[in-house]
């Protein structure tokens, strides 16, 4: 029952936007996704957030493991689909930071194990240096500081490969672009 948080095995180069809300990962995803004709991976706490809101409910600890799978099985999925590279708008580790910082250091231990043994390529951690904008999802604003350093360390202490994206889109776009190119000239042989 444990393998529905385990990555699938796939050739493809994957690279994850990490960070707090708001800071333009998403777009960025997209932009991404455009640029290098792939596919990416949606935020499904997003889609989930969206589902319960609809319904009047708000999310509580009990949604942790089934944002958790459903994130995973995206990715899995789309996986499949690509041959060289996959844009992750998010992974279990950030599914994890967000469970620790919302639920007061909740985190399920199968969550604790993918988020830790699911690897990734490289990591973009984007900075808060962009406006916060309201969509009735998005609950921290004041809180943009903390739960970047919060994600920050998470990256440090596992170890994670990361670059941090600061700056307008255009700017980030190009920075990304540049590590990603990169990365498949590495893996090509290049």
């Amino acid at each position: 029952m444990e393998e529905i948080y385990k990555q699938q095995p796939s050739n493809c180069i994957k690279v994850v936007l990490f960070g707090p809300e708001c800071t333009g990962k998403t777009i960025l995803a997209k932009q991404l996704a455009a640029y290098y004709d792939t596919l990416w991976v949606p935020e499904y706490s997003r889609i989930y957030a969206e589902q319960k809101a609809a319904n009047n409910q708000v999310l509580t600890k009990m949604d942790v493991l089934p944002i958790a799978r459903g994130q995973i099985a995206l990715e899995n999925k789309l996986a499949s689909q690509v041959k060289e590279l996959l844009i992750c708008d998010t992974d279990l580790l950030e599914t994890k930071v967000y469970s620790e910082n919302y639920y007061n250091g909740y985190v399920p231990r199968k969550l604790d194990k993918f988020a830790i043994e699911n690897q990734y390529d490289l990591y973009f951690l984007t900075n808060i240096d962009v406006p916060w904008e309201a969509d009735g999802i998005r609950d921290k604003p004041n809180e943009r500081e903390h739960m970047f350093n919060a994600f920050r360390n998470a990256l440090i202490a596992n170890k994670r490969p990361y670059v941090l994206l600061k700056g307008n889109k255009k700017v980030r776009l190009e920075e990304a672009v540049k590590h990603i190119d990169k990365l498949i000239k590495n893996k090509d042989g290049i």
